[in-house]
């Protein structure tokens, strides 16, 4: 048997075994088309997402960027999914951690089309006709952090002296660290830009809570039996990676455009910015359990 026939012979048999006629899919091969670079990756759709709200040229590179970061985002959930769904040997699991490193890496190293690659005068401009609207309300953001670890660890150590002795589900997202924000506690009130992300997302997040209790990232994690160290170094990276390292990349480039010349200014979303997007306020550890001899401020 040829090489060729063996390939018809293994077709074949692929379509007989899901109990369908071979004859039909070798009859639709005649009449498909090669598929082709530009159709594949949907590019004409991709580049027609852009649009500004505004005649200044550089926001259209503010667009791009966000969209690059939610391609990334959505690439990492991607790979998270895999560790809480399925089950993998402590080797996938690393590769997969380092796989969320590179991909944080890119997140990080990307910040300076926004830092250095926009105008002062114009961003500063522009940026008040995108109001309410703000990063905060990237949804696959908080999406990956519930995938990554229990609620609990999400929540800053002024929120859990708010947490009553056994908190539900409500209680916890009602203390979450990012409700900072946007949320005030003496007065009761939300911002605009807190109260529609909440009225759009925050019942999916509460599913996603729900299906991924017992099966978060971290929990996944402490069910390995005597990790090795080529588990543990990648889990301590990507946690400092994404919980101090972007924050930090983040704030410095926020710092650059609203605290400029003596006067500090407000984000789009109303949020106190220096103070939220500081690792120290956040708090963030994926795997706490990984820090006990060492902060994840300290790290590397």
């Amino acid at each position: 048997m040829t090489k060729r026939e063996e390939l018809i012979h293994k077709i074949v048999e692929k379509y007989e075994a899901m109990g369908e006629n071979p004859d039909t899919y070798l009859e639709g091969l005649l009449h498909q088309q090669p598929i082709q670079y530009w159709d594949y990756i949907q590019v004409e759709s991709l580049l027609s997402l852009q649009k500004p709200v505004t005649n200044f040229k550089d926001e259209v590179v503010f667009i791009g960027y966000h969209q690059v970061t939610e391609l990334i985002l959505k690439l990492m959930i991607h790979e998270i999914k895999q560790l809480v769904f399925e089950e993998v040997s402590e080797e996938v699991f690393a590769d997969k951690l380092r796989r969320l490193s590179r991909y944080t890496d890119m997140l990080v190293t990307s910040f300076s089309v926004m830092k250095d690659g926009m105008s002062y005068e114009d961003y500063n401009t522009f940026r008040m006709s995108l109001a309410p609207a703000s990063g905060f309300q990237s949804a696959q953001f908080r999406l990956l952090e519930i995938y990554c670890t229990p609620l609990q660890n999400l929540i800053n150590k002024k929120g859990k002296d708010r947490l009553p002795d056994h908190p539900t589900i409500d209680d916890l997202f009602e203390h979450i660290y990012w409700r900072d924000a946007g949320y005030n506690r003496e007065t009761g009130k939300s911002t605009q830009t807190l109260s529609v992300f909440e009225n759009k997302y925050l019942e999916e997040f509460k599913r996603l809570a729900k299906k991924v209790e017992a099966k978060t990232l971290s929990e996944k994690f402490q069910q390995i039996e005597h990790p090795s160290e080529k588990l543990m170094k990648p889990m301590r990276n990507f946690d400092f990676d994404y919980n101090v390292k972007w924050p930090l990349t983040h704030l410095a480039t926020a710092s650059k455009y609203l605290d400029r010349k003596g006067k500090t200014k407000e984000a789009t979303g109303g949020s106190d910015w220096k103070k939220y997007l500081h690792p120290k306020h956040q708090q963030r550890k994926f795997f706490p359990e990984l820090w006990n001899e060492i902060s994840i401020l300290d790290w590397k």
